[in-house]
């Protein structure tokens, strides 16, 4: 293909919320304005509303609103009364927060390597981490060879794409260790579990969803929302939110500052109901991004995004978060397409057993390769609900330029 000429060049940004916001301004506008006459703006009305909506979309009995998807997870586990002590399985291909977290409340990160097409922890790396680096002690428990007791395993749904989750089941039942989901990426996303179609974040003991702006349901700043089961969990979840505070001002657990504000909750509320339809349009971007691959001849050379669940009668089998392509000559083409004004990302640039705070862990170069080769190799191509086919055909053109 001949170089495109400079006339046909466009910007396209990697998301663009805008349009999204054009579309909505008048009824956020309208919410906003309702917290600020009621004059509550932690915990009120607002956030249980949302709450109560987020149970009825992930059909779930409980979900407790807070600050952030990180503050999600560090109430988590110090709900769960994961500390020093402890150790945690997780991915070390994903955002610092997931293992950051961990290491927060005190426990020990132990990493699994990831699944080299879906990019998600490998649940047989999860055995084989266990098998390897723990033994059993006479009260049936597995440790680390430190003395650290293994608590839990936090899948991360990474991308969109949630993980093999019966399997992971399987494995943490085997070990009696608590099943927590990060589902910051993936609202929406389905998985053949069992008998049923579950949403990302309803597989486990506990799950929790990021509304960081540029998420597939993105709040105008931090936001964040548990969902579990288990009655006496989301209590106590409701405690750690407000510095274990029950009732005012009587503190019988050290909590944190982890409340979800109201015109947060009060901004997704009105998005919420848009979100199926966002995400069908993701697929549908996806899908011809997949397609231009085809049209220029580029299978070869760049690996698309992985769909194992695709026709399995699942609706959202891929929320696609992000459309993450794979190629040795990631580094080079990333540079030809910011030349060429297409803005990409790369998630991530290093495994977090290579990120120097964790450097205490012990773990080297070599440790997790599917891990280091993703971080070597993968890009992420602009992806929204409203991206144009023009604009996407631009991006397949520029990256076709690129390699003939």
């Amino acid at each position: 293909m001949a170089k495109l000429p400079s006339y046909l060049a466009m910007h396209v940004p990697l998301l663009d919320l805008g349009e999204q916001y054009r579309g909505l301004g008048d009824s956020i506008r309208e919410a906003i304005n309702d917290v600020l006459a009621s004059g509550r703006f932690i915990l009120g009305p607002k956030v249980a509303a949302f709450e109560k909506a987020i149970c009825a979309y992930c059909n779930m009995p409980n979900a407790v609103g807070v600050s952030s998807g990180t503050d999600a997870l560090l109430a988590i586990l110090m709900a769960l009364g994961i500390g020093r002590g402890d150790a945690v399985i997780t991915t070390p291909y994903t955002f610092f927060a997931t293992a950051g977290c961990v290491a927060r409340v005190g426990a020990r990160p132990l990493f699994a390597d990831i699944d080299p097409e879906t990019y998600n922890i490998r649940p047989s790396a999860v055995q084989e981490c266990i098998e390897k680096n723990c033994r059993m002690n006479s009260n049936g428990e597995w440790t680390t060879r430190n003395g650290e007791k293994v608590r839990a395993i936090i899948p991360v749904h990474l991308f969109g794409l949630c993980c093999e989750m019966e399997a992971l089941r399987e494995v943490t039942q085997h070990y009696r260790l608590v099943l927590i989901e990060d589902a910051a990426q993936a609202i929406g996303a389905e998985f053949p579990f069992g008998e049923r179609i579950a949403k990302a974040g309803t597989m486990g003991e506990v799950g929790f969803f990021s509304f960081y702006p540029s998420k597939n349901l993105g709040a105008a700043g931090d936001a964040g929302m548990i969902v579990c089961r288990d009655e006496e969990l989301a209590k106590k979840l409701r405690t750690f939110r407000e510095h274990g505070m029950e009732p005012r001002y009587f503190h019988h657990v050290i909590g944190g500052n982890f409340r979800l504000d109201e015109i947060q909750a009060a901004i997704l509320a009105v998005k919420l109901p848009y979100l199926e339809k966002w995400a069908a349009a993701r697929r549908a971007a996806a899908d011809f991004y997949s397609s231009e691959f085809v049209r220029v001849g580029l299978t070869e050379r760049i690996a698309a995004p992985c769909e194992p669940y695709r026709n399995r009668g699942l609706t959202n089998h891929h929320v696609y978060h992000q459309y993450v392509i794979r190629t040795p000559m990631r580094d080079a083409l990333r540079e030809h397409l910011t030349k060429c004004e297409v803005e990409t990302a790369i998630y991530y640039p290093l495994g977090l057993h290579e990120q120097k705070c964790f450097a205490y862990l012990g773990c080297k170069k070599g440790d997790f390769p599917e891990a280091e080769r993703a971080a070597r190799e993968t890009l992420a191509l602009p992806i929204y609900p409203e991206i144009s086919r023009e604009a996407q055909r631009y991006v397949i053109d520029s990256i076709a330029e690129f390699h003939n």
